[in-house]
């Protein structure tokens, strides 16, 4: 047997879990995503979605999407920078713009795809690339991908951020890129003492708001625009896979940096573009979030109340600020032990474990979306507070049950 075949039949990790049955991975939906899918046949409710407005099953976006593919097909067959750029593309992009107060957005073709290519073409070989230690996975790779230095600082820790910026050189690209919400903590970064260090230190920022856009700011407008602060970052990211609902990423600047980028993006010139489909949808999207504001403020009642809820029940939630709240276990196999009997008992929550996490920091990723009723929210916190007891987790005198 080669070295390759060794390597690919030694990794059994997987397996040993589902020999356990407690495999929580590629679990079958067959249904729209939705507050309540089917997998097996069965009913069960989802907090464990990305779509926070509720938008994935809109009939607008349904409707938008299927015009969409009427008239242009069902792909693009090509690149943004070839053949693959429809009006459809630049329409969504000057939408994208006007969202998030900037004067030029470029359409990727999805979020991690943004990242790789923005982070990896803007600072040069003795520039800086400075990252919160806990962003997420596609900005760190795009780090990678960069000939520039990378830089960590701890977590929200600003001290931190400081001490390393205080130790670049001056005349040198330092561009500080981070989550806008953070994705499996929940928190927000410290925007405004981020911008006051940026402007000390002649920094640059660019803030990933894959979990920002449609839940902070005027109309879900992003992390910038919560704090009043989008004209101090330089470039704001997003994704169309949680709040904008289908698949797809843009990056929005102003007008240089976007000409840049439209000839320099590794990861924009060397893809197809979305499909006319994705591209309708998020337009129906944007238009859908100025129609229905009240769903935005659904979101934060019903997030509101998750949260309370759950403290109550004695959870560690952490830092979170957000409809991503963490549930700390601090215990992998009990938290796969948490995932697999919530689902039997109709619960779909997400386990996050090693090594994406310390095993000592393993949680369950339990997510809102503006379309939970109430009763939803209430019933799943009683299972998840009765199975907990079950399992240990919480000490009996500190549940509320």
């Amino acid at each position: 047997m080669n070295l390759l075949k060794q390597k690919m039949k030694a990794y059994d990790i997987p397996q040993k879990i589902m020999e356990m049955g407690l495999y929580p991975y590629f679990r079958m939906i067959e249904s729209e995503q939705d507050t309540v899918v089917k997998i097996n046949g069965k009913d069960v409710m989802m907090f464990g979605s990305n779509s926070y407005l509720g938008l994935t099953n809109h009939p607008k976006l349904k409707e938008a999407a299927k015009a969409a593919i009427d008239k242009y097909g069902s792909g693009c067959a090509g690149s943004r920078f070839l053949n693959g750029t429809l009006d459809l593309h630049i329409q969504l992009e000057n939408a994208l713009a006007e969202y998030v107060g900037k004067e030029g957005a470029l359409v990727f073709s999805t979020g991690f795809q943004v990242n790789l290519g923005v982070i990896s073409s803007i600072p040069g070989r003795h520039d800086y690339i400075i990252l919160d230690d806990l962003d997420h996975a596609c900005i760190l790779d795009g780090a990678r991908l960069s000939f520039a230095r990378t830089l960590k600082y701890e977590h929200n820790n600003m001290q931190d951020l400081e001490r390393i910026l205080s130790k670049t050189d001056p005349d040198k690209i330092k561009l500080i890129a981070i989550d806008g919400v953070f994705s499996m903590e929940g928190d927000i970064a410290k925007l405004p003492e981020i911008v006051a260090l940026a402007e000390k230190y002649n920094a640059n920022i660019m803030v990933d708001d894959a979990h920002g856009l449609g839940v902070l700011g005027p109309l879900g407008s992003g992390t910038a625009a919560h704090f009043g602060l989008t004209d101090k970052v330089d470039l704001i990211m997003g994704t169309f896979s949680k709040s904008l609902a289908t698949i797809g990423g843009f990056i929005a600047a102003d007008l240089d940096t976007i000409n840049y980028l439209k000839h320099n993006a590794r990861s924009l010139i060397f893809s197809a573009s979305i499909a006319p489909a994705n591209a309708a949808a998020v337009l129906a999207a944007l238009d859908v979030i100025k129609e229905e504001p009240e769903r935005i403020t659904q979101l934060w009642d019903n997030t509101h109340r998750a949260l309370k809820l759950i403290k109550e029940a004695g959870f560690d939630t952490g830092h979170t600020e957000t409809p991503i709240i963490p549930i700390y276990i601090r215990d992998d196999y009990k938290t796969f032990q948490l995932t697999k009997m919530l689902q039997d008992d109709g619960v779909f929550v997400n386990p996050v474990v090693s090594p994406a996490v310390a095993s000592t920091s393993s949680l369950i990723r339990f997510s809102l979306m503006a379309t939970h009723t109430f009763d939803q929210i209430d019933e799943a916190i009683e299972k998840l507070v009765k199975i907990s007891k079950k399992l240990d987790i919480l000490e009996s005198s500190k549940v509320n049950a």
